[in-house]
């Protein structure tokens, strides 16, 4: 049997609650983030956000350089009469995702839809850049039809222990 320290209030809860909010008497708000699913396909990616309850004049897709940002605001509001009360609940919160594209992407193709609450942008994927294999030509003569030759400079030790040098030709 394990013996267990009794303490009558976690101390470290009650100091925790009390400087997460203002009041200390009301749990911290929770922040909405919606769900994002990417997906990638031979020709594209697809790019899903569950956001029930946003309208679709709240939602925002924007590209800055590589970045695509996803942003709205979820508003909701109830309201429910019985017997001799009226209960009013409201939730609204904003929410940002976003995700950085490969660079090349052509920003006029990127397409958004948004369905039952469920919104998807397609990024065509950028064309692949491919390595380009380059021909050398070598020149078999100048400007006066004679031999190209090329002049290289060695250093080779003296004989008498100094420095000389002599012209290689290539």
């Amino acid at each position: 049997m394990a013996l267990i320290r009794w303490e009558p209030v976690p101390m470290n809860r009650l100091f925790t609650s009390l400087f997460d909010t203002p009041t200390g008497l009301t749990p911290p708000a929770r922040r909405f983030a919606p769900a994002t699913d990417i997906v990638e396909t031979e020709t594209e990616y697809i790019l899903r956000a569950d956001v029930p309850g946003v309208a679709e004049e709240d939602l925002s897709v924007t590209l800055d350089g590589d970045v695509l940002t996803i942003s709205g605001e979820r508003r909701s509001q109830s309201e429910q009469r019985q017997g001799g009360y009226v209960r009013y609940e409201r939730s609204t919160g904003s929410f940002r995702r976003s995700v950085r594209l490969p660079e090349g992407v052509d920003a006029d193709a990127i397409q958004a839809s948004f369905d039952r609450g469920v919104l998807e942008v397609t990024v065509p994927k950028p064309e692949r850049v491919t390595p380009r294999s380059i021909a050398i030509t070598t020149r078999s003569g100048d400007a006066e039809g004679g031999a190209a030759t090329a002049a290289i400079e060695t250093a080779a030790p003296a004989a008498d222990g100094g420095e000389a040098s002599e012209l290689a030709a290539a």
